[in-house]
C-alpha cells in the first residue's frame, strides 16, 4: 500500500501544473463611464472579454480603469492610444478631423440615416472592406476593435425655437466637425463636447447646443438649457474602442481573439443601445423639468437644404492630398441605400 501512495504521490508531481498568466493593461476614456457608451466599455468589451478569457481559464486581464479624463482629455484621445499613455481607450473621431479625414464622411454627409444601429453595420463593414479608412486608423500605431456612434441630433437651448430659422444669430455648442452642420442657417458653432457644454451654456459662451439624448441626459444640459427642439436628425459615426499597437502585438493570440470577439459585441450592443434608450433619455429628462419643442414637418428637410454643398467642401481638399473621399462617400452612402436608407440629401450625387 506504501508504493502505491508513493506511486500516485510521484505521478500527482510530475503532472503538469496549469497557471492563469495575468496580463495588467490600462484602459481608459475622455468622458465618464455615465456617458453610455462609454460605460459599456467596461459592460460589454471588457466584461466579454474577461468571459471569453475565463472559458479556458488561460489568461487573465487586470484592468486599470482611468475613464472620465483621469490620464487625458477629449482632444488628446488618438494620440493617447498612439502613444500608450493607455493601453485601450475610445477615440473621439469628431475632433480628430485632420488625423482621420474618411471617419468625418457620415458627420459631412448629414442626415442620411435615422438609425444608428445601420450606420455602424455600415462603417464596420467599411472598416474591413475599404482599406483606406481601415489604414487611416491603423498608421495611428493602433486596431480598432469596436466602433460608436450617435443617437439622434437635437438642439437644446435656453428658450424654445419654433423651426430651423430661430437658430439665426444664435452661438451653438458642437462637437469639432459637427459644427458643419451649423452652415447656412445663420448660428455660429461654438467648438466644445459634451464634458464643455454645461459650462458653456451655463456661462453664456452659447446659447444651447447640438446634441444627443444619450449624452444630454448624463451631463444634465437640460438643466442649463431646459428646451429640447426635436428635429430627429440623422446620428453620425462618432470613433472606435482601439488598442495601442504595440501592446496589441505583444498580446497573445487567444487574447486577440477574444478581444476581436468582445469589440463587435461592443458595436452589436451599442447600436441597439442607441436605439432603445434614445426615447426613454428624452423621457427621462422630461421627468427632470426638460421640455420637448416638437418641430413642424418639413423643418429637418429645411435645414438640410440651408447648407451648402458640405460633402463637397469636405472631399475636394481630400482629393487634392490624394484621398479617396468621395469614392468612400459614395461607399457609404451606397450601402446605406442598399439596406432601405433614404438620405435626405444625395450628397454624392
Amino acid at each position: 500500500m506504501k508504493v502505491l501512495r508513493n506511486a500516485l504521490f510521484a505521478g500527482l508531481l510530475a503532472m503538469p501544473v496549469h497557471a492563469e498568466e495575468v496580463i495588467d493593461l490600462t484602459v481608459a476614456s475622455s468622458h465618464p463611464t455615465v456617458v453610455p457608451w462609454v460605460g459599456m466599455i467596461q459592460t460589454h468589451f471588457m466584461a466579454r472579454t474577461d468571459e471569453i478569457l475565463a472559458e479556458t481559464g488561460n489568461y487573465r486581464i487586470a484592468w486599470n480603469e482611468a475613464f472620465g479624463g483621469q490620464l487625458y482629455k477629449a482632444n488628446a484621445t488618438l494620440t493617447s492610444v498612439e502613444d500608450g499613455i493607455t493601453d485601450v481607450g475610445w477615440v473621439f473621431s469628431f475632433l480628430e478631423q485632420a488625423k482621420l479625414p474618411l471617419s468625418q464622411a457620415s458627420s459631412n454627409a448629414p442626415f442620411s440615416t435615422s438609425n444608428p444601429a445601420l450606420q455602424l453595420e455600415v462603417h464596420q463593414q467599411l472598416l474591413e472592406s475599404n482599406e483606406a479608412f481601415r489604414n487611416e486608423w491603423e498608421q495611428h500605431n493602433l486596431k480598432v476593435l469596436g466602433l460608436t456612434g450617435t443617437d439622434l441630433y437635437d438642439i437644446y437651448t435656453k428658450a424654445p425655437l419654433d423651426g430651423i430659422d430661430a437658430i439665426d444669430g444664435m452661438k451653438l455648442s458642437a462637437p469639432g466637425v459637427l459644427g458643419t452642420w451649423l452652415r447656412g442657417t445663420g448660428a455660429n458653432a461654438v467648438d466644445g463636447a459634451l464634458t464643455t457644454f454645461y459650462t458653456d451654456v451655463q456661462t453664456g459662451v452659447s446659447d444651447g447646443a447640438v446634441t444627443l439624448a444619450l449624452g444630454a441626459l448624463p451631463i444634465k444640459l437640460y438643466e442649463v438649457a431646459p428646451y429640447i427642439n426635436r428635429f430627429d436628425a440623422g446620428g453620425a459615426f462618432s470613433g472606435a474602442v482601439a488598442i495601442n499597437r504595440d501592446t496589441w502585438d505583444g498580446l497573445p493570440e487567444e487574447v486577440q481573439t477574444a478581444m476581436v470577439e468582445a469589440g463587435k459585441y461592443y458595436t452589436q450592443a451599442h447600436g441597439k443601445d442607441l436605439v432603445e434608450r434614445h426615447e426613454a433619455a428624452l423621457n427621462k429628462m422630461v421627468e427632470l423639468g426638460a421640455k420637448v419643442v416638437d418641430m413642424p414637418d418639413g423643418e429637418l428637410v429645411k435645414w438640410v437644404n440651408k447648407m451648402p454643398d458640405v460633402a463637397s467642401d469636405w472631399a475636394t481638399p481630400l482629393e487634392e492630398r490624394g484621398i479617396p473621399a468621395r469614392a468612400f462617400l459614395s461607399e457609404y452612402l451606397d450601402a446605406l441605400r442598399a439596406r432601405g436608407e433614404t438620405p435626405a440629401r444625395d450628397w454624392d450625387k
